[in-house]
């Protein structure tokens, strides 16, 4: 029986899109590095950034909203305020109403390998209903820019 591959840090030039995030003093922990929760909110504040910000979604007034499903993180080097942060975004697959987004967070100093590395998968739902829902084309558009 073989052991399973260790996850490995991945270079910049895997991800497709970036998002500077700036770390604050409450991120860090007592032992002096950013808190493992912190990384799923910049993986969060990332993607739906980007989202927003290319007119993908519209988290007010938008019919469909993605909700989380699954997340995961690789931890491989400390991050650590007052160091900007980096993140790295790309699509590894769309489905008809889901959508698994894979982070990295990189290091504000240029760093060509990330410091950590995961993702998440939304599923898309009616606001209303709760109920899986198509893509829309606005977002479908967006996704094909970060595959």
């Amino acid at each position: 029986m073989s052991s399973p591959t260790r996850p490995q840090a991945e270079a910049r030039s895997a991800y497709k899109a970036f998002r500077d995030i700036g770390t604050r003093w409450s991120d860090n922990d007592i032992y002096g590095h950013v808190n493992n929760v912190v990384y799923y909110s910049w993986f969060d504040t990332a993607v739906n950034g980007l989202l927003i910000e290319h007119g993908a979604i519209d988290i007010h007034t938008g019919g469909v909203i993605g909700l989380v499903i699954e997340t995961q993180c690789n931890y491989f080097a400390p991050l650590a305020f007052p160091e900007p942060v980096v993140a790295g975004i790309r699509v590894a697959h769309v489905g008809s109403s889901s959508v698994r987004y894979e982070v990295a967070l990189f290091p504000g100093d240029e760093s060509q390998l990330c410091a950590a590395r995961g993702h998440f998968i939304h599923v898309y739902v009616d606001r209303a209903t709760r109920r899986p829902a198509s893509l829309p084309p606005e977002l479908l558009s967006v996704l094909e820019t970060l595959r």
